[in-house]
């Protein structure tokens, strides 16, 4: 008797309150239950299926939820084909939206034309050095050419240059996921139109000395470029060139003027073949 009350029923008072919490649970799970709609599985399997971010969400089920409910658009999807996203706007009952195919650019070129403030010795990461000393460039929006970037594309289309120590895009690789541009803690890379001929390779709004102080390329705000595009396609935004592609008619006249040899020619057809042969562009 004595080994029934101290063995046995300790073991069923433990496996009858099993039971009950597993009964409990299975009701409650099928009353709580929320019936998916069929039509997210459906947009989930005409994405691209990187689950890269590059869209802002944890992947592309959780941003397939969010087209369903209206809180996400097409367009932050790079990755998924013109015709998968034709597919996924039948499914929503919507109307497709069309815009520009786009690639990515790092807007630095200064990579060993800028001046380092210190000697990283840390974890080779951008956003470690970042956190740690505010990056190793002089140039606040320097590229630190730490590859956190690289880290972060799971298409294997950005890479360090070691000869400049400056990040650039494979465009053979390319999806204009934005997971790259994300991930930079200096906020500089972005994107550019598939069919642009040139775009800035600067970040920098300071003054024109003090971005001479740290890079020898740097944007320095001089105005030329704006004053000699004939359509108007270039201004000064804080002391920076920027680029309106609708305007664009693909002159070169700024690349001609701009004393810093900081304006480039962009060919992104040029730029694959040149990353397909093993050319570096």
């Amino acid at each position: 008797m004595q080994f029934f009350l101290t063995f046995i029923v300790p073991i069923l008072v433990v496996g009858g309150i099993a039971a009950v919490l597993a009964f409990s649970l299975s009701f409650l799970g099928e009353k709580m239950a929320v019936d998916r709609d069929a039509r997210i599985d459906e947009i989930v399997r005409n994405l691209a299926g990187a689950n890269c971010g590059g869209c802002g969400y944890a992947g592309c089920d959780a941003f397939a939820e969010a087209l369903f409910k209206g809180e996400a658009t097409l367009s932050k999807c790079n990755p998924t084909s013109a015709t998968n996203k034709q597919n996924i706007a039948k499914i929503l009952g919507m109307s497709e939206e069309r815009s520009k195919e786009t690639v990515a650019v790092v807007h630095c070129i200064g990579g060993n034309h800028c001046r380092s403030k210190s000697d990283y010795q840390g974890y080779g990461d951008c956003q470690s050095a970042e956190l740690l000393a505010g990056g190793n460039k002089a140039c606040p929006v320097g590229c630190m050419g730490l590859g956190s970037c690289v880290a972060s594309c799971k298409y294997d289309a950005i890479s360090v240059n070691k000869d400049t120590a400056v990040a650039e895009v494979d465009y053979t690789h390319c999806t204009s996921c934005g997971a790259c541009v994300a991930t930079c803690p200096k906020k500089i890379i972005g994107r550019i139109p598939k069919e642009a001929t040139v775009y800035i390779g600067c970040s920098n709004t300071g003054f024109g000395k003090e971005v001479s102080s740290v890079c020898q390329v740097g944007c320095i705000g001089c105005g030329k470029c704006e004053k000699n595009c004939p359509t108007g396609a270039i201004v000064l935004s804080n002391h920076l060139a920027a680029i309106n592609y609708d305007k664009c008619i693909s002159c070169g006249k700024c690349i001609e003027v701009c004393p810093r040899h900081c304006i480039l020619p962009f060919d992104y057809a040029q730029h694959k073949r040149d990353n397909t042969n093993g050319i570096k562009a």
